[in-house]
């Protein structure tokens, strides 16, 4: 008898395409960011750190595009269980993409001239989530070195909910342009938080979902360290 391996469900590929648009306008902005770069754009008030020391930027939009767009896909537990080669494969990439996302955003905050709007409780916020991001991949890499695979996973959406902060942030931010207009530094800093709480609220949901599944179901081939 012939095994067929069936291809991930509808919902899956429901799931993926979400964060994929959740990923769309972050990712079409660092791309001007790097255009404007690229093609030595007018210097302003707005891109003047950037254009004084571009390479920070320049790696975090370079690193968090594929970590955003390749993690979308490890959401698919049937691409997980039926293609563990690929899992691991692109588990090698994420790890060290995040990483250099997470950190290069710290070093952004800490070391750029960061306008007043974006100073004060919002660089104490990215200096947290940065760290936390960047604390939850290396916590995943370590529980997948020791085979600890629910342990692994449960990090590794911790630490792709933080990455993926900028493109809920686009959605908390609409309300209040739409209804309310300008902001300022707390609304702006609230808006800001607002975004990677929902993730993580998110975040944890799915993996309380994931560790209450049957051991059986849950249970990822051995030779699969992702």
């Amino acid at each position: 008898m012939t095994t067929t391996v069936k291809p991930p469900a509808r919902t899956e590929w429901t799931v993926i395409a979400l964060l994929i648009v959740l990923s769309v306008v972050p990712l079409v902005a660092g791309a001007f960011r790097i255009g404007d770069l690229a093609t030595g754009a007018p210097v302003t008030a707005d891109n003047a750190r950037f254009a004084a020391s571009p390479l920070p930027v320049v790696l975090h939009v370079l690193a968090a595009a594929p970590y955003c767009l390749l993690g979308a896909f490890q959401f698919s537990p049937t691409l997980r269980r039926r293609r563990p080669r690929w899992h691991r494969t692109s588990g090698r990439l994420l790890v060290p993409l995040g990483l250099v996302a997470a950190l290069s955003g710290l070093w952004m905050t800490l070391f750029y001239a960061i306008p007043a709007i974006d100073t004060g409780f919002l660089t104490a916020q990215r200096l947290v989530f940065g760290t936390a991001m960047a604390l939850a991949l290396v916590l995943g890499f370590v529980a997948a070195r020791r085979r600890e695979f629910a342990q692994h996973g449960a990090w590794m959406i911790r630490a792709y909910a933080i990455g993926m902060g900028a493109g809920t942030q686009v959605l908390t931010h609409l309300p209040w342009t739409l209804l309310v207009g300008e902001y300022d530094e707390l609304s702006r800093a609230m808006l800001m938080g607002a975004g990677w709480v929902v993730n993580i609220v998110v975040a944890e949901w799915v993996i309380h979902r994931t560790l209450r599944r049957p051991r059986a179901a849950r249970r990822v081939p051995e030779r699969t360290p992702g």
